[in-house]
């Protein structure tokens, strides 16, 4: 029964609905940001750091330490537990009445979340075979489009009508109920049991020493550093598209809200999904397709990225945002799966929490900041204009993530043959 087809499906569907909670608390500060900017008397920059810097910090540095736990104990426990705390401080970041009180709860946000993502990545894994894991990864990462779609469209009407802290309650809550749904139904798998071999034992390694010998696999270190400055163009960009659309076209925010979440939400999931199913159909034949796939979509959304925002047209900049949206989105899915092909069962929530601390920090870290700096250094000059030049420079990080993962493309051969070995072995190779 718990290796089933359909139970097998539940746990993806189930685990891709604990994203999308993920998405929901952690992008709806975005939708909100211009109302909470009003009344708190914010500035860019600060809303940088409520929605990338501070937040990723704390997701990135927890996560490593959630992630080792995960490796090693009960990882339906974790996720259940973090469930249940980011989605409580995303309620509680309702009650904020300045700057600090709404720093403190998203940094509770991001704790929650780092337990999220890595034991998840880990049991996927173990449901599903090595040859399948590219379009469940692709699944499981559909939840961060629906959780924007649902985000900004709830968060956006809620924000017009009843104003940003009643959008933070309404999203919020929820979460406790599904952390139940979590503990009651979710089981937890073996490790291992669609791998070959015995990997049942717990090494009894330090984890720096397992660091080091996840980070020696070249093609597990440009690939990282690719993700990182694609995500720096998909957060920075994203982060700031809804003030972009409201200072540039003077839309409401609800409508925007509604814009971002259709695009955002379908062409980024059509997008993850698509990454997938392309590298596990072509990796089949060679394996440099899981990098070359990211390495080109990244490329495409970076060219996208100048027209959509040099154009003076409200709706030609919507139409083109759908294929920046829709190739930024190809990169995940075959990053986590390679990801886990490069080490052994017991090492891949650590693999998912390292690849994790590098796209954050450069990603959901740098990208809303500097993105926010940009804009708060150019507006003396510039006005109102000063975001649309902001939000540009991310472009050029594109172009950067896809060269390391064309370089990426060129060790992963070596790596499948050496990486397994390296990682799931530690105490043999010990002199």
């Amino acid at each position: 029964m718990q290796n089933s087809k359909s139970y097998r499906n539940y746990v993806l569907l189930l685990l891709m609905v604990v994203y999308i909670f993920n998405f929901i608390d952690r992008q709806i500060l975005v939708i909100l940001q211009e109302s909470i900017k009003t009344e708190l008397g914010l500035s860019d920059k600060q809303l940088g750091l409520l929605s990338g810097f501070t937040f990723a910090i704390f997701y990135v540095v927890c996560g490593i330490p959630i992630a080792r736990w995960a490796d090693r104990y009960n990882r339906v426990n974790i996720v259940s537990v973090s469930v249940a705390l980011w989605s409580g401080m995303t309620a509680l970041s309702g009650f904020a009445a300045n700057f600090f009180q709404l720093l403190a709860a998203r940094i509770g946000v991001g704790i929650g979340e780092a337990g999220g993502s890595p034991p998840s990545h880990s049991i996927i894994s173990d449901y599903f075979p090595h040859r399948e894991r590219g379009r469940a990864m692709s699944v499981y990462s559909i939840g961060i489009y629906i959780g924007i779609l649902v985000g900004f469209l709830v968060g956006g009407w809620i924000d017009q009508f009843f104003g940003w802290r009643m959008a933070f309650l309404v999203v919020g809550l929820p979460g406790i109920l599904l952390a139940i749904i979590v503990k009651l139904t979710l089981r937890e798998p073996l490790r291992g049991q669609m791998d070959e071999g015995d990997h049942s034992a717990v090494t009894d390694s330090h984890i720096m020493t397992d660091l080091k010998r996840l980070w020696s696999l070249r093609s597990f270190r440009y690939a990282a550093f690719g993700a990182g400055f694609n995500a720096f163009l998909g957060y920075g960009s994203l982060n700031f598209m809804p003030s972009f659309v409201i200072r540039i076209y003077d839309v409401p925010v609800g409508l925007v809200g509604t814009y971002l979440a259709l695009i955002a939400g379908l062409a980024g999931a059509a997008g993850v999904y698509a990454g997938g199913h392309i590298s596990d159909h072509l990796g089949k034949k060679d394996d440099r397709w899981s990098y070359w796939v990211p390495g080109l979509s990244t490329l495409g959304a970076g060219v996208f990225a100048f027209p959509m925002m040099l154009t003076g047209q409200e709706y030609v900049m919507w139409g083109i945002y759908i294929l920046v949206t829709l190739c930024q989105a190809m990169f995940l899915g075959p990053t986590i799966a390679m990801a886990h092909a490069l080490v052994g069962p017991r090492y891949r929530a650590l693999s998912s929490s390292v690849l994790f601390f590098v796209l954050n920090i450069i990603g959901l870290g740098l990208g809303p900041l500097t993105v926010g700096a940009i804009s708060d250094a150019l507006a003396p000059s510039f006005g109102v204009d000063s975001i649309r030049w902001a939000i540009l420079s991310t472009a050029l990080a594109a172009f950067i993530g896809a060269a390391l993962y064309f370089n990426a493309a060129r060790f992963v051969r070596a790596d499948l043959r050496s990486g397994e070995t390296q990682i799931e072995n530690p105490i043999e190779q010990r002199p």
